[in-house]
């Protein structure tokens, strides 16, 4: 049933100012209760300790059981005269003294002198002291009972004393005022308490009725989880505070990531490394690429005011492997374009050989200049016997070819058609090849060596040049995401061909390490374990 509906408040504050004021009032007056109900029984204990302590006050004294014992009953005795005393010193209702008969001796009525007690008197008579709250012939009272003792120990009588139980109802009524006041001050400092928390819930909640912030959550969680964008956000302390399905998805995270994530810290959930200080903020900026696993992502954060923040993730995986194929294609058509001029030089070359009748010389031409492009594709395919990887060594050789350097393959190439993912292989071998392409085209002496080879179902690259090298210092730096000494590209960022290379070989439980070659420049090893069949 809605709250319009039982004539409450729409707007959440209010709903909450008018609960809090209904506790708090339920808690006075139920402390109230709690109060007053031990305050009663603890009255009417006082009452009966008061009347009991004048009873034996009274039977205290040697000449009332003298009396008992030596007078009759009558309303000038001095059992009567001692009993009034005490009554009138002590403020009780009645102090009655009776003999072994149960008849009064004494009594604030005189014409009940001599006459029976209205009450059994056989405790007290028997040697027994009796605290009770009783009807007696002056109405009700808390009532004190003691024996009465001669002097040598025998009991002669009895003596009770009534405490009227109005006074005692009287001290509870005038107690009620007192405790009311603290009640209600507590009340008005619940209520208090109460609007200013509300106040503060307002600001927070924006004035919002309790439907629209579930209605809100429910949009929320439908958005987040329906976006093909992966959202992750963090609190204050860089705890997780929620992974959206296609964060979870591009991060590698468990199915079940959603829910489990939530409280702990980023670290915990995606290690150390350059995706976690990015996520985190300690490296800052906008659209900044990071590599999770086999996926390019693309990062953006937003903080938010309570000093956590929210991250939004983008696959760029694709788009840099498109990339990537652009820039071999781009080196394909320049080399096909090269090729094409050269082989125009060449026919002219051989048509002025045919025209000079040099025609010995015009095939020798032709079979050298043939047998140039089919060695290098015969040397290929003899030592690496996979078609992709194989393919990707001639492509790379023409362009190599076309820009003044080298390539050529160790002599302990050998790599037989049994590889598990080749083309995981074609992707950090096409990398390492480009890279040591530019690194020695400016070199003195130009030079890239590929090796290929298995160690039983190992297989180990390693990709030489003739550039620079790479400085000791900076062997591990050369690997992070982001990293590059060259300016980046129209279409795509720099930094991500020696990342990717080594989270595919770590995802295949493998290496990938920088050193220096036997003649200087740099040296670049892949060690993949159980990468062949």
């Amino acid at each position: 049933m809605s709250a319009r509906r039982l004539g409450l408040p729409r707007r959440a504050v209010s709903q909450i100012l008018l609960t809090q004021l209904a506790i708090a009032a339920g808690v006075a007056v139920l402390a109230t209760g709690l109060f007053l109900a031990p305050l009663s029984a603890q009255l009417d204990d006082q009452a009966m300790r008061r009347a009991l302590a004048i009873a034996q006050s009274a039977a205290a004294d040697p000449a009332l059981a003298v009396g008992v014992l030596d007078s009759g009953a009558s309303a000038d005795s001095p059992v009567q005269s001692s009993a009034e005393r005490i009554r009138r010193a002590t403020g009780a209702e009645y102090v009655v003294v009776l003999d072994l008969d149960g008849i009064r001796r004494s009594h604030p009525s005189a014409d009940r002198i001599g006459l029976p007690v209205s009450t059994d008197p056989s405790d007290a008579l028997a040697g027994r002291e009796v605290m009770e709250i009783d009807e007696g012939t002056l109405g009700r009272s808390a009532r004190g009972k003691v024996p009465l003792l001669a002097a040598d120990g025998e009991i002669v009588g009895a003596v009770s004393v009534g405490i009227a139980y109005d006074s005692v109802r009287d001290r509870l009524l005038g107690a009620i005022p007192g405790l009311l006041a603290y009640a209600g001050g507590a009340l008005a400092a619940g209520a208090l308490a109460a609007y200013l928390l509300s106040r503060r819930i307002q600001r927070q909640t924006r004035d919002l009725a309790f439907s629209d912030i579930a209605g809100l959550l429910a949009e929320r969680e439908a958005m987040l989880h329906s976006i093909r964008e992966g959202v992750i956000a963090l609190a204050p302390d860089g705890r997780v505070r929620l992974v959206n399905d296609e964060a979870a998805r591009l991060l590698g995270l468990a199915p079940d990531a959603t829910d489990g994530c939530a409280g702990r810290p980023l670290e915990d959930v995606l290690g150390a490394g350059r995706t976690a200080d990015v996520l985190s903020g300690r490296v800052t900026g906008r659209d900044l690429l990071t590599v999770q696993g086999p996926r390019v992502l693309v990062a953006n954060r937003m903080p938010t005011e309570d000093g956590g923040a929210v991250a939004t993730l983008r696959d760029r995986t694709e788009l840099e492997h498109l990339g990537r194929e652009l820039d071999s294609t781009r080196g394909l058509i320049d080399a096909l374009r090269a090729q094409d001029h050269e082989h125009a030089n060449r026919l002219h070359t051989l048509l002025g050989l045919l025209e000079l009748g040099l025609h010995e010389e015009a095939v020798e031409f032709v079979t050298e200049v043939a047998g140039v492009h089919r060695t290098t594709a015969e040397q290929v395919t003899e030592k690496v016997h996979d078609p992709l990887l194989a393919a990707l060594l001639v492509g790379k050789a023409t362009v190599a070819a076309e820009r003044g350097v080298p390539l050529r393959l160790a002599g302990s190439t050998l790599l037989p058609d049994r590889l598990v993912d080749p083309g995981g292989l074609v992707t950090i071998l096409g990398n390492l090849v480009d890279n040591a392409l530019d690194a020695a085209a400016g070199s003195a002496a130009p030079l890239v060596e590929v090796e290929l080879r298995a160690e039983g179902r190992t297989a180990v690259l390693r990709v030489r040049d003739s550039g620079p090298g790479v400085p000791a210092a900076r062997r591990e730096e050369i690997f992070t995401e982001g990293w590059s000494t060259k300016q980046p590209k129209a279409h795509r960022e720099r930094g991500l061909g020696l990342a990717l290379v080594r989270r595919l070989a770590e995802r295949q439980g493998g290496s990938a390490r920088a050193g220096e070659a036997a003649d200087g420049g740099a040296e670049f090893s892949v060690v993949l374990p159980e990468a062949l069949r």
